[in-house]
């Protein structure tokens, strides 16, 4: 059996010794670099592939961020990729978490003014996919004008890592509120802030989407006694904090029936972004902004149809991948067929072009090569040959003709011993009819002419 393999092995090289005109050399280098390729072409095919599980870092329970990473995650099911949903305290963590490269977090929501001291070189943006309004409720038997109005008074300002305490101090600062002042900032999280205020153990509060649920907001808001803050200054606060925005609450837009709120109410908000590592997969991305467009293009009661998502950036650069989809939608093969199937065929033309690219022209320099060393190995017994010639001019005694009959006769043995393949029969049999010529020129009498 062993002795049948190697005579298999010994009649394929002996095949394309004779037909190809290539030697064992230039078998064996074809082989070693056809492997190679193909290896490197297996190797990018499976890296290349988009993962089928990513994790999003979002929000406490009943937050807005969480419901949105629901409805995330049941559009790229469709896809076959699984969105592990991993609350958070809220934009701050979600940073923080995003910037870690041990935290294995792929994408988040953060909502615009928490990078802070936070490095984050390493993070894009997907582009901004809602308003995030603050609310301010505050215990007055009167409409307050503005938050310096506040001072003196029990204000919870959000648990630390919310975006609600981040804006909260940003803006009472802005008031001339500071920590450690009269005003006692108290960091609670939002459910027990709702609570104290309701209660009546804090006179205002600070709340955010990110880190309340929409049905407390409503409580709040239909609470005997507690008012919601009109941003009367917003524009003032706009031109001065470049992430916040300008929003309106409408009349009788949280209960028809009742007229809540009585009035048009201004508030403020910052953008979320969806925000990613680097290094996310240029499928996903499409596929994240896909479910971006479905869930946050429709109409809103802070935003109007096809407003979100845009690619609009606050403190982290919008990524080139969406860029792109933002200008001309998926890539071809993701636009016309399933994800699965896109990122196969995708796969396939990105590796197969350069497997093609390399292998075709390696293909043919490796034969040109052998067989350029086949000619120089002939064209040495040539050069050997016209050096005799050369010495044919002289003055021939008949010391110098057995010397130069033996260096012929040398070539000749040396010429004999040379292995040719069948493809080169023609110039070897040349050579060695030049051979013969030379050699009948030197047993000739006399000088040639």
């Amino acid at each position: 059996m062993e002795l049948n393999k190697k005579w298999a092995v010994v009649k394929l090289q002996s095949m394309f010794t004779e037909v190809f005109g290539l030697g064992r050399t230039a078998i064996l280098s074809a082989s070693l670099m056809t492997i190679a390729v193909i290896a490197i072409g297996v190797f990018l095919f499976f890296y290349l592939a988009p993962p089928n599980t990513i994790s999003m870092t979002t929000g406490p329970q009943g937050s807005s961020f969480e419901k949105y990473a629901e409805k995330y995650a049941k559009i790229l099911k469709r896809e076959g990729v699984t969105l592990k949903i991993v609350p958070s305290e809220g934009s701050m963590q979600n940073i923080k978490r995003l910037a870690d490269p041990a935290s294995k977090i792929n994408i988040g929501f953060v909502q615009g003014g928490v990078k802070k001291d936070i490095n984050t070189d390493k993070l894009v943006s997907l582009g901004s996919v809602s308003y995030m309004p603050l609310f301010v409720f505050y215990r007055s038997g009167s409409n307050i004008e503005r938050l310096s109005q506040l001072a003196g008074r029990r204000v919870a300002v959000g648990e630390v890592g919310s975006g609600s305490h981040t804006l909260s101090l940003v803006l009472l600062a802005a008031n001339g509120i500071e920590p450690g002042g009269p005003t006692q900032l108290l960091e609670m999280d939002s459910d027990a802030a709702a609570k104290a205020i309701l209660s009546g153990k804090v006179d205002a509060v600070f709340l955010m989407g990110d880190s309340v649920s929409t049905d407390l907001i409503r409580q709040i808001l239909h609470a005997d006694g507690i008012r919601l803050f009109d941003f009367t200054q917003a524009d003032a606060f706009t031109r001065r904090i470049a992430y916040l925005n300008k929003i309106t609450l409408p009349k009788g837009s949280i209960d028809f029936g009742k007229g809540t709120p009585a009035q048009d109410v201004y508030l403020l908000a910052p953008t979320v972004e969806l925000i990613a590592r680097e290094d996310l997969h240029p499928a996903l991305s499409d596929l994240l902004l896909e479910a971006a467009t479905e869930i946050h293009s429709g109409p809103g009661l802070f935003r109007s149809k096809g407003e979100f998502p845009a690619p609009t950036e606050q403190e982290i650069r919008i990524s080139n991948d969406a860029n792109r989809f933002y200008k001309s939608g998926k890539s071809f093969f993701y636009r016309y067929l399933p994800f699965w199937l896109a990122s196969l065929v995708s796969r396939i033309v990105v590796v197969l072009v350069p497997m093609v690219v390399l292998l075709l022209p390696g293909m043919r320099l490796i034969p040109a090569i052998y067989r350029w060393r086949f000619r120089s190995r002939i064209f040495k017994w040539y050069r050997a040959m016209l050096e005799i010639e050369r010495d044919l001019l002289m003055e021939l005694t008949p010391d110098k003709r057995k010397e130069l009959l033996e260096r012929l006769d040398n070539i000749e043995t040396e010429v004999h011993k040379m292995k040719v393949p069948a493809s080169f029969a023609d110039q070897f049999y040349a050579l060695r009819g030049h051979i013969t010529f030379v050699h009948t020129r030197l047993m000739s009498e006399g000088h040639p002419h």
